[in-house]
C-alpha cells in the first residue's frame, strides 16, 4: 500500500506539473496578444499556473524520495489551493452571473446594454483609465476592420460578436432620419470614423462584458475540474505523507530500538 500511494501521488503531481506549462504559457500569450482584451484574467492565469507548478514539484519530490517536510508543504499549499479555487468560482457564479444579449428582430446577432451586468463588473468597466486600455486593445485587434466591408444583406444575415455588436456600429433602434427625436446617448456617441465609431458607447463596454462572461463561465466549468482533481490528489496526497512519516520514525527510532535489542555478550 505504501508503494502503491506514493506511486500514485508521484505520477499526479508529474501529471500537474505538465499541466501547468501550458496554463503558464497561456497566460504569457494572452499579456503579449492583442487577441483578448480581458486583460485582468492573465494576471491570475499565470499566478494559477506558477503555484500549481510549484506544488506539484513539491508532492513529486516529497513522494518520490519520502520527504516530509516537503509533503507537509504540499499539503498545506495544495489545502490553501483548494479552497482558492472555490471561492473564485463561487465569485465568478455570482459576480459574472447577470447579463446576457437580448434579441433584435430579424437579425441573427444579439445586442448587449451594460445595466444588465453586475455592478461590481460596471464599476470596472467605467474606470476611465481601465476603459483607455480596453479600447486601445480593441483597436490594435482589428475587430472592427474585419466587418467595415459589410453591405446591408450582412448585417441581416451574419452573426456579430459581442463586441462587434456593442462597438463597431449603432444600435439597431437609432433612427438617424429623425435627429430631433430623443435617442439612447449612445445614437449620439457613434461616428463612422474608424478611430471612432462607438467605443465610448456603453453598449461597447457592455460588449467586453459579455465576452468577460463567457471567459468566466468557462474558467468556471474549468475551476471546478480541477478543484475535483485536486480533492482526489490531496487525499491521496495525505497516505503518502503518512507513509513517509512512518518511514521517517523508523528510520529515526528503529534502527535504535533494534541496538538496543541485540544481546550483549560477556566474555570477562
Amino acid at each position: 500500500m505504501t508503494r502503491v500511494s506514493n506511486t500514485l501521488i508521484g505520477f499526479l503531481n508529474l501529471l500537474t506539473l505538465l499541466i501547468s506549462i501550458p496554463i503558464i504559457g497561456g497566460g504569457l500569450w494572452m499579456a503579449k496578444s492583442t487577441a483578448t482584451c480581458e486583460s485582468f484574467l492573465q494576471r491570475p492565469l499565470m499566478i494559477l499556473g506558477f503555484v500549481i507548478l510549484l506544488v506539484s514539484l513539491a508532492g513529486f519530490i516529497g513522494a518520490c524520495y519520502h520527504v516530509v517536510w516537503a509533503l507537509w508543504l504540499y499539503l498545506a499549499v495544495m489545502l490553501f489551493l483548494i479552497a482558492a479555487l472555490l471561492a473564485v468560482t463561487v465569485f465568478g457564479f455570482v459576480v459574472v452571473g447577470p447579463g446576457g444579449g437580448v434579441d433584435v428582430p430579424g437579425r441573427v446577432y444579439k445586442e448587449y446594454h451594460l445595466q444588465s451586468y453586475s455592478p461590481w463588473l460596471r464599476k470596472r468597466i467605467e474606470n476611465p483609465s481601465y476603459w483607455m486600455t480596453v479600447k486601445s486593445c480593441i483597436l490594435g485587434s482589428k475587430t472592427c476592420s474585419k466587418i467595415v466591408m459589410w453591405t446591408p444583406v450582412d448585417y441581416w444575415t451574419r452573426n456579430l460578436s459581442p463586441i462587434q455588436s456593442g462597438c463597431c456600429k449603432p444600435s439597431s433602434a437609432c433612427d438617424y432620419q429623425a435627429p430631433m427625436m430623443t435617442q439612447d446617448a449612445d445614437c449620439y456617441k457613434w461616428n463612422n470614423d474608424p478611430n471612432v465609431l462607438c467605443y465610448e458607447c456603453d453598449s461597447c463596454k457592455a460588449g467586453v462584458l459579455e465576452d468577460v462572461r463567457r471567459d468566466w463561465h468557462r474558467l468556471s466549468v474549468l475551476n471546478i475540474i480541477l478543484v475535483l482533481l485536486l480533492i482526489i490528489i490531496y487525499f491521496v496526497g495525505c497516505c503518502a505523507f503518512q507513509n513517509a512519516k512512518r518511514a521517517d520514525d523508523y528510520n529515526t527510532y528503529g534502527a535504535a530500538r533494534m541496538y538496543k535489542a541485540r544481546p550483549k555478550w560477556n566474555f570477562y
